[in-house]
């Protein structure tokens, strides 16, 4: 089993949501996350007064799924958030130990 974690633009999030939807994904999480990576933030003029943003505003999603479906995900994450411009995002893979649904105490990937 694995994490799939990735680091997405706010407003591609509906976006990602849909094609993972299509690709058969049943359930994820969505955080609110703030950083930056090459593009080390902007500077903004507000009301005259020029200051840096250095923690950009980004979408953190988290899918779990089999070893096989894994790769694949991360295409279909790839695709839907990409614009092709800098600050896209990161998507990484985690492998996982194990995985139990609290609920019926279902583990591995019947928990999925």
């Amino acid at each position: 089993m694995k994490l799939i974690t990735a680091i997405i633009q706010p407003h591609k999030l509906d976006d990602v949501k849909e094609a993972l939807a299509a690709a058969g994904v049943h359930g994820l999480t969505v955080s609110e996350a703030n950083g930056y990576g090459r593009q080390r933030g902007h500077t903004e003029v507000y009301r005259g007064a020029e200051y840096t943003v250095d923690l950009i505003p980004k979408i953190r999603v988290e899918v779990l799924s089999d070893d096989a479906d894994a790769e694949t995900l991360v295409g279909v994450i790839v695709k839907a958030a990409g614009t092709g411009t800098i600050g896209d995002g990161k998507v990484w893979v985690t492998p996982l130990d194990s995985v139990t649904r609290v609920r019926t105490g279902e583990t591995g990937s019947a928990a999925i």
